[in-house]
């Protein structure tokens, strides 16, 4: 078998671990939901091995999606962190056997402390799951590891139930995306949830003319501006229209130098430019200015010139 080969079918078997899922869901995937969404506390999360490394994943999802979450080591669980668990809490546990001593060793002060108990087991008869008010099946026909071995198929399998426990309480929470920009303020992504246009946009010294102004007076302007353009303003600074440095070029090839410099601000703009909310994402104003070919934005407010938002980067 070549390379190629086996990684596709370890691909496919991945795959069908998956789609599996679906048909292997129950009344316990709604108990699960029911008991997180009424959960005053946290959603603690436990695996050992390949299975901890999923539920840190898990746990970290679970937390920027509106569910408040945590990953214990069920290790260091029983060395003293068991301390972290309240009787508000709920405990998701994982584990492809159900039978993983670290977790089971838990069991008996989990009943104590009186913390609900969701688990994601590949075994629906074993220990773990006996122990659970809700068992999430995730067992699978076969490993992707050639030795059947490695767990791979399984922790896959484990991780889409995780994302679907996610996503389902996102919904039922009303989770929007001002909800997540609170959690992701940093980078790119905070930058594409939480930023406005009229937090980044120019307002200062801005290239304007009035709509009967000389040619002279125009070109002054955009100069000044060092953006290329001038917005043509009534009184009042209510939007006429817009000129480039584009259209001073393309009149300049269309009038004879008599007629060009005779022209008025009036004769050479784009009457109702393109214009965008102060208000508005400054992705949605990346995304306007990167399908209209453009590098800037008037921002406009009730017809009001408020700025100028020059694409970012």
């Amino acid at each position: 078998m070549s390379y190629l080969q086996q990684a596709r079918e370890v691909f496919e078997t991945e795959a069908m671990a998956v789609r599996a899922l679906s048909d292997q869901l129950d009344a316990h995937f709604d108990r699960a939901i029911d008991l997180m969404l009424a959960c005053k506390g946290r959603v603690v999360v436990c695996g050992m091995g390949k299975s901890g490394i999923i539920g840190k994943k898990i746990a970290a999802t679970l937390a920027s999606t509106g569910t408040p979450s945590f990953f214990l080591h069920p290790a260091e669980a029983f060395h003293g962190d068991l301390g972290m668990l309240k009787h508000h809490d709920v405990l998701l546990s994982i584990s492809n056997s159900g039978e993983t001593d670290e977790i089971l060793r838990l069991i008996p002060s989990i009943l104590r402390i009186g913390v609900k108990h969701v688990t994601i087991v590949g075994n629906t008869t074993s220990t773990l799951a006996r122990h659970a008010e809700a068992v999430l099946n995730i067992s699978i026909s076969r490993e992707a590891c050639p030795l059947q071995l490695a767990p791979m198929a399984s922790t896959t399998a484990a991780l889409a139930m995780g994302d679907a426990l996610a996503a389902v309480l996102m919904t039922a929470r009303g989770f929007k995306e001002d909800n997540f920009a609170l959690f992701h303020p940093g980078g790119s992504l905070g930058r594409k949830l939480l930023t406005k246009v009229g937090d980044e946009m120019k307002t200062a010294s801005l290239p304007t003319c009035a709509p009967d102004a000389s040619l002279q007076t125009l070109i002054m302007q955009m100069t000044e501006g060092k953006m290329g353009l001038v917005a043509v303003c009534d009184a009042g600074n209510m939007l006429a229209g817009l000129i480039t440095d584009g259209d001073l070029r393309r009149a300049l090839g269309n009038y004879a130098p008599t007629e060009f410099f005779a022209l008025t601000a009036r004769d050479l703009m784009t009457e109702n430019p393109v214009t965008i909310s102060p208000d508005a994402r400054a992705a949605a104003a990346d995304a306007l200015m990167h399908a209209r070919k453009i590098t800037a934005l008037l921002v406009a407010k009730e017809g009001h010139l408020v700025g100028v938002y020059h694409r970012i980067g």
